[in-house]
């Protein structure tokens, strides 16, 4: 496909084309997904060997930056972090005003906010996204997208954005997408290192681990009924024995701890949690539940 088509075909119908920065796994795939639903799709990479397949599916390419950005109204950005967006956004030489720019990289709610502002700032766009997905699932509702920024932008590109997936908005404020994307992501990996963890201690005993890790998936079932007691009862502040009164929960740690100890297996996590419990009971709180730990977690 040649760039001066791409050029003169966006006069005439903007909402037709898109540019991508970055041509990672993930970034080639939301390529693949525009060109796949008969996107103009203009691609940009530092390295301009990765553009060669997208081209050969049907992209256009341009050697510059700013000439990748001028070739479309619509601007997706997928890099390795927002370190290297920053970087990117600051090779910019040519006139960005009334474009959109849609960031899809990994980053902080502060870091959404300072490149919004930088959009306010060239008379730009700027919608914050994050993505829940591994690359072969982007362009199908098995892909889950987040996207915050001012309603009139996103209501302009919400077309578009179907197209990558599953699609939810979670208001103007621009960090909101991430705040959600830092807190799945977060929630997941506390999870799993608890479960190697406790995947090791069991090892140790001669446990089968497939077996184990079946039952553990039939156990976390029943969470999201506690999920939602817990989070009730933190709203509330009242803190009823979810768990069993934390004097009683905290009983159990010492033989939950040696365990581990016994099998050579680390024990930062449990400590963590009997000292915390230990705080909350030390301060009168020993007849409350697990949730009201919540107390004793933010910046003191």
């Amino acid at each position: 496909m040649n760039i001066s088509n791409i050029k003169t075909e966006t006069s005439h119908n903007k909402r037709k084309s898109v540019t991508v920065l970055g041509l990672g796994n993930m970034g080639a795939a939301i390529a693949h997904a525009f060109i796949n639903q008969g996107y103009d799709t203009v691609v940009w990479n530092r390295n301009a060997e990765k553009c060669k397949p997208l081209i050969q599916a049907g992209a256009a390419t341009v050697e510059t930056l700013d000439g990748a950005v001028a070739a479309s109204n619509k601007i997706v950005i997928c890099l390795l972090n927002n370190t290297a967006v920053d970087e990117v956004l600051g090779q910019l030489t040519g006139s960005v005003a009334g474009k959109v720019f849609i960031n899809l990289t990994s980053g902080t709610p502060a870091q959404a906010r300072v490149f919004a502002e930088w959009a306010e700032s060239h008379n730009a766009s700027y919608i914050d996204g994050k993505i829940l997905a591994d690359p072969p699932d982007v362009g199908t509702p098995k892909a889950q997208f987040m996207f915050s920024g001012k309603s009139s932008a996103f209501v302009s590109q919400e077309h578009i954005l179907k197209k990558l997936g599953t699609i939810t908005y979670y208001g103007e404020e621009y960090g909101a997408a991430a705040v959600e994307f830092m807190a799945q992501v977060t929630i997941g990996y506390e999870f799993l290192i608890g479960f190697l963890h406790t995947l090791q201690l069991v090892h140790t005993e001669g446990v089968d681990l497939t077996a184990f890790a079946q039952r553990v998936a039939g156990t976390l079932q029943g969470y999201g009924p506690l999920l939602s007691l817990m989070v009730n009862e933190i709203q509330l502040g009242t803190y009823k024995p979810d768990l069993g009164p934390l004097q009683v929960q905290a009983a159990m740690f010492d033989d939950l701890i040696g365990h581990r100890e016994s099998q050579n297996v680390e024990t930062v996590r449990m400590r963590e949690i009997k000292s915390l419990m230990d705080r909350r009971i030390d301060g009168g709180h020993g007849d409350q539940g697990f949730s009201s730990l919540f107390e004793l977690l933010g910046k003191q």
